[in-house]
């Protein structure tokens, strides 16, 4: 389905007046001190920061330095959706696309009215890359690899004349009075280097430089936990099933901060259980399920959503007409996998030989009970480095949301991971990461734009 009519996108900023050498290197021009100066620095290279530096570039700014603290930028980009890049979600209604971030959400709606995934989708497009949805809603480049988002990404960047470094991170930020930043760069091998801009951009992601950075120009920050994560099932016996998926299936959390419940697909793991809903569930959760040490019990519903009543009447039919049939041999309906349904049998002590019509009644309630009501005790999250995103950082009431300005720091702007907001799985960080990037990059632009007239 393709996105609604897309309002008509506000014209590009007025290009700021060229210097006569301009067409010299960016690294030339030099402060009074001797330092390179350039307009904006960004301090990331995954897809916040490219679309900040790239917006910028695009509308105006002359001098656009893009740093990567890895010898590969748009790592998360790469390795994302399997390879393939989950783009964003087509979620057309920034009232709706709001409810998909467990932090961050309300907040979010003003920057979703200008800059949505309908819009992401026309960015990418007019770059040449287009974009395929899936039946679940998520977009992914036609071309199904992810190499195709990032090589469209740097197209971009170098067309609009921006300059990246690779393997380059930036070490601090000093204000200078007056108005800009004095930078401090580590790289390779540990070389020092130093230079000037005159607006900064912080687009770190998740990774602690960036937090410290935003705390050393005076951020506070809401303390970082994982986001999006497996769970680790302590004793349930379930490690034969890993592999399988089941579809819908309904999770539940009963935490001191209320109840937490999901459905869709799960998929069952060597350690425990992940897929859609699980990873949904530990996204609205990850707060409670920090504060519990990840030990708690999860309640599953197997059954789909029937009722008592549904399955009792269920039951009755297959004692009647399936009497003969051997339990393990006729599941109570075609979609419950056959492994699931037998290590229900087995956790309830009902031998699968064992025909329908010989079912007891205080076996057909335990069974009841297992397809709708199974607890399972959670001993953990999924393996460190397996959670997907973070949830924590920057306080948004320290933001100015319409332009990813800092209020605590002129001529600074925070992107991406780095804010207190994270989404839940199916392109929805990335669109985040879209947004905030874009609507620094247009106010970059337009400050930058507002200083060159008044001068």
């Amino acid at each position: 389905m393709l996105p609604p009519a897309l309002p008509q996108r506000p014209p590009l900023l007025p290009q700021i007046d060229a210097e006569p050498d301009a067409e010299l290197a960016a690294e030339s021009v030099t402060d009074p001190a001797g330092l390179p100066l350039w307009d904006l620095v960004v301090a990331g290279g995954g897809p916040a920061g490219f679309m900040a530096a790239i917006t910028a570039a695009e509308a105006g700014l002359r001098r656009v330095l893009l740093l990567e603290s890895t010898p590969t930028p748009l790592g998360k980009v790469l390795i994302s959706g399997g390879g393939r890049c989950n783009v964003t979600h087509a979620c057309w209604d920034p009232r709706s696309l709001v409810g998909h971030y467990p932090r961050g959400g309300k907040a979010l709606l003003g920057p979703f009215s200008r800059f949505a995934p309908g819009d992401t989708v026309s960015w990418f497009a007019e770059r040449g890359l287009s974009l395929v949805e899936e039946d679940d809603g998520r977009l992914f480049p036609t071309s199904n690899r992810a190499s195709s988002v990032a090589a469209s990404l740097r197209t971009a960047a170098q067309a609009a004349g921006v300059t990246l470094r690779t393997a380059v991170a930036l070490q601090a930020a000093e204000p200078i009075q007056g108005g800009g930043f004095r930078l401090a760069l580590r790289g390779p091998g540990g070389a020092q280097e130093r230079l000037q801009a005159r607006q900064l951009v912080l687009a770190t992601g998740s990774h602690p430089s960036g937090r410290r950075l935003a705390a050393d120009l005076g951020h506070g920050l809401v303390p970082p936990v994982p986001s999006l994560f497996t769970l680790a099932l302590a004793g349930a016996g379930m490690g034969e099933l890993a592999g399988l998926v089941m579809d819908p299936v309904e999770l539940s959390l009963e935490l001191a901060e209320g109840r937490f419940r999901q459905s869709g697909p799960v998929l069952f793991t060597h350690r425990g259980l992940s897929g859609p809903a699980v990873l949904r569930l530990t996204a609205f959760a990850a707060r409670s399920l920090k504060a519990v040490s990840y030990r708690c019990e999860l309640g599953v519903d197997w059954s789909g959503g029937r009722s008592q009543a549904d399955l009792e009447a269920l039951f009755a039919s297959l004692r009647r007409d399936q009497a003969r049939k051997q339990l393990g041999g006729w599941r109570p309906w075609p979609e419950l996998a056959r492994r699931l349904w037998s290590v229900l049998l087995e956790q309830q002590g009902v031998d699968p030989l064992q025909r329908w019509a010989d079912l007891s009644r205080l076996q057909q309630q335990r069974l009841i009970q297992a397809l709708r009501a199974s607890r399972y005790p959670v001993s953990g999250r999924g393996p460190f480095g397996e959670e997907f995103v973070t949830a924590g950082g920057v306080t948004l009431t320290e933001m100015n949301l319409a332009t990813m300005a800092s209020r605590k720091q002129a001529g600074l702007y925070l992107v991406g991971e780095l804010l207190d907001v994270d989404g839940v799985t199916g392109g929805f960080n990335f669109q985040h990461c879209w947004t905030s990037g874009w609507l620094a990059g247009r106010a970059i632009a337009a400050s930058a734009a507002e200083e060159s007239f008044s001068s």
